[in-house]
C-alpha cells in the first residue's frame, strides 16, 4: 500500500513531467480499484444506453433505483418506442430533466429501429446522432458495451484531471486529448472507472483537504494546495459560525 502514500520527497515529485504523474496515478487506481465495476446497471448494450441517458445531472444511485421498472416493461427499442411518453416520464420521474429524457428516450428507441434494426450502433456517428445522445454517451456505451477503447471524460474527470495537473482544465475535449495521450490506449475504460470511484471516495469537489488526498498530496501544485487549503479553513470558519 505504499504508493497510497507520497513517499517521496514533495519536492521530488514536483519535478514529475505528466506523463510520470500519470503513471503514478495508474498505479495507485490500480492498488485501490483493480477491477473497477460498471457503476450503472444493466444487461445489454441498449439498457445501458438507457441507463447512460438518464445519468445526465442525476446519480448513479438513483438511476439504478428507476431502471428496474422501466426496464421491466421496456427492456427493448420496440418495447420502448411502443410505450407512450407519459408512462416514460412516470416511470423516470424522480432523475432530473425528465421531460425531456422521457421524450428522448422515446425518440432514440425508434430512430433504432428505423435506421438500425432494433440495435445500438456501435459507431461515434451513429450513436451521437440518436436523440439525447452526446459524446460522453457514446463514449460510454462504445468502451462499455462494445469494449472500443474510449475515455469517457465528464465534469467530476474533468476536474480531477486539472487538480492533478493532467490537463489544463480548458474545456472538455482538451482533458479528453490530454488523457489519451497520457494513458495506454487499452487502460482508458478502465482508467475512467478508476477516476470516478477515486473522486467519490477520496477527492470531492467540495471540502477536500489536498493535503491529505493519497493523489492530490503529492500531483497539485503548490498554490492549488494553499488555494484549496485557504477555502477549506474559510469553509470551516463559517461552519463553526453557524453552529454557534
Amino acid at each position: 500500500m505504499g504508493l497510497l502514500r507520497a513517499d517521496a520527497p514533495r519536492a521530488t515529485l514536483l519535478g514529475m513531467s505528466r506523463a510520470e504523474k500519470a503513471e503514478r496515478i495508474q498505479k495507485i487506481l490500480d492498488e485501490l480499484y483493480p477491477l473497477p465495476p460498471i457503476p450503472l446497471d444493466h444487461e445489454d448494450p441498449f439498457t445501458l444506453l438507457v441507463a447512460v441517458v438518464l445519468s445526465a445531472q442525476c446519480t448513479d444511485a438513483r438511476v439504478n433505483l428507476v431502471t428496474p421498472a422501466l426496464f421491466a416493461e421496456a427492456p427493448t427499442p420496440q418495447a420502448m418506442a411502443e410505450l407512450p411518453e407519459a408512462r416514460i416520464l412516470e416511470l423516470i420521474r424522480t432523475c432530473g430533466l425528465a421531460p425531456s429524457k422521457a421524450k428522448n428516450l422515446k425518440r432514440l428507441a425508434q430512430q433504432l429501429i428505423d435506421e438500425h434494426d432494433g440495435r445500438v450502433p456501435s459507431d461515434f456517428e451513429a450513436l451521437e446522432a440518436l436523440a439525447g445522445v452526446g459524446h460522453k454517451t457514446a463514449s460510454v456505451v462504445r468502451v462499455q458495451a462494445f469494449g472500443i477503447p474510449a475515455f469517457p471524460v465528464d465534469t467530476h474527470i474533468h476536474r480531477l484531471a486539472q487538480r492533478w495537473g493532467l490537463s489544463s482544465g480548458r474545456n472538455v475535449e482538451t482533458t479528453e486529448r490530454d488523457l489519451k495521450r497520457l494513458f495506454p490506449e487499452r487502460s482508458w475504460g478502465r482508467v475512467h472507472l478508476q477516476i470516478i470511484y477515486f473522486g467519490r471516495e477520496h477527492c470531492p469537489a467540495a471540502r477536500h483537504d489536498l493535503a491529505r488526498c493519497p493523489i492530490c498530496s503529492w500531483a497539485a501544485s503548490g498554490a492549488q494546495l494553499e488555494r484549496e487549503a485557504r477555502r477549506w479553513r474559510s469553509t470551516s470558519r463559517k461552519r463553526a459560525t453557524r453552529a454557534e
